[in-house]
């Protein structure tokens, strides 16, 4: 069976901080797996070979690149998270913008509350909750 994981490559040796972040934002999300490079791997010791954790109960692939590409993370490539209540996407969307960007502030914007941010590592998320009332 086929399996479709998101995967975030991080260029600025960053990727274990970001992923211990990632898995605080939620109850019951975690870091599943971690493998670092050691003194004789190509990346430098102790950064991300491949990391695997879960946002929102959806697993999550990441590395920290040691070779540096011409491209960073875009907006054209978000994670979309729904949450349950709005009082969790208010706390979810600004936890995210710290450090970051607002592209969409919270609002409703007629398909119930909504928000979009870049965090502080440039990594999209669009976060939304249900409609209530």
């Amino acid at each position: 069976m086929a399996d479709l994981v998101p995967f975030l490559m991080f260029q600025k040796r960053d990727a274990a901080e970001a992923m211990e972040f990632y898995t605080s934002l939620l109850p019951g999300d975690s870091v599943l797996s971690d493998q670092r490079y050691g003194a004789e791997g190509p990346g430098p010791e102790g950064t991300v070979v491949l990391a695997e954790f879960t946002v929102a109960g959806q697993r999550v692939r990441c590395s920290d690149s040691f070779v540096k590409h011409q491209f960073e993370f875009t907006p054209s490539m978000s994670l979309f998270v729904t949450l349950d209540s709005e009082a969790d996407l208010k706390r979810l969307f600004e936890a995210l913008a710290d450090g970051g960007g607002t592209l969409m502030p919270l609002d409703d914007y007629g398909f119930g509350p909504f928000g979009w941010v870049n965090d502080r590592w440039g990594v999209s998320w669009q976060l939304s909750a249900p409609v209530t009332g």
